[in-house]
Parts: structure tokens; C-alpha cells; sequence
């Protein structure tokens, strides 16, 4: 693949995942139409400022997990493709290495999240 090639398959992948994201709240709003109670519609009914805060940070560090999922497997398609080109290699080795260091992070802030969760569960408690 040329760059120009890199470029539009980047472009692409992105258009698509945002596409995808902006599409992802119309088949869970599909349902909340139809109860017209948005709480529990998503889970959340009567839960507590601390329950729904938490319940969204684990829903957007989820997303980020996946999206660094992505990211490993777009690298290692671009490394099984490059056809021996150092560059390509170098590329994919920068993609993979880069979505691994995000995945990590992406784990790690969740053990944050889970242990002050429970550290302020038993300190009010």
C-alpha cells in the first residue's frame, strides 16, 4: 500500500467508527421510546448520583478498551500485509505498541475507578 492508499483506509475506518458510535444510541434510544422512562431504560432506574457516575465511567473506559482492540488488530493487519517494507513494519510496530500502552492505561484507570468505588462504598457505609 502507498500513502495515499494508508491515508484513505484511515480515513475510511475512521468515517465508519464514528459513524458506528453516532449510531449506537439510536437502538438503545429505539426501546427508550417506547417506555418513556430513560432510567431504566439504561439500567439505572431510582440507582444514585454514585452508582450512575460509575456506571458511565465503566461504559466509556469499556468503549476505550475496544477502540485499543481495534487499534492492535488494524496494526497487525497492516504488519501481515506490508510485504516485507521496513516502513510498513515500522508503522504497525508504532500502531500495536501505542494501542497497548492505551489498553493498559485503559485498565488501569478501571482498577482505579473499582478500588476507589469500594473504598468510598466502605467509608460511608
Amino acid at each position: 500500500m502507498e500513502g495515499g492508499e494508508i491515508m484513505k483506509m484511515k480515513k475510511i475506518l475512521s468515517a465508519s467508527l464514528a459513524l458506528g458510535i453516532f449510531l449506537l444510541p439510536l437502538s438503545a434510544g429505539a426501546t427508550a421510546l417506547i417506555n418513556e422512562d430513560f432510567g431504566s431504560t439504561f439500567g439505572l432506574g431510582t440507582a444514585g448520583l454514585q452508582s450512575t457516575v460509575i456506571k458511565i465511567i465503566q461504559w466509556a473506559l469499556g468503549l476505550l478498551g475496544l477502540v485499543a482492540v481495534i487499534m492492535i488488530l488494524i496494526g497487525g493487519f497492516q504488519w501481515m500485509t506490508a510485504g516485507g517494507n521496513e516502513e510498513k513494519v515500522a508503522s504497525a510496530k508504532k500502531i500495536i505498541s501505542a494501542a497497548v500502552i492505551g489498553l493498559i492505561v485503559v485498565l488501569l484507570a478501571w482498577a482505579i475507578v473499582i478500588f476507589v468505588v469500594q473504598t468510598t462504598s466502605n467509608v460511608t457505609n
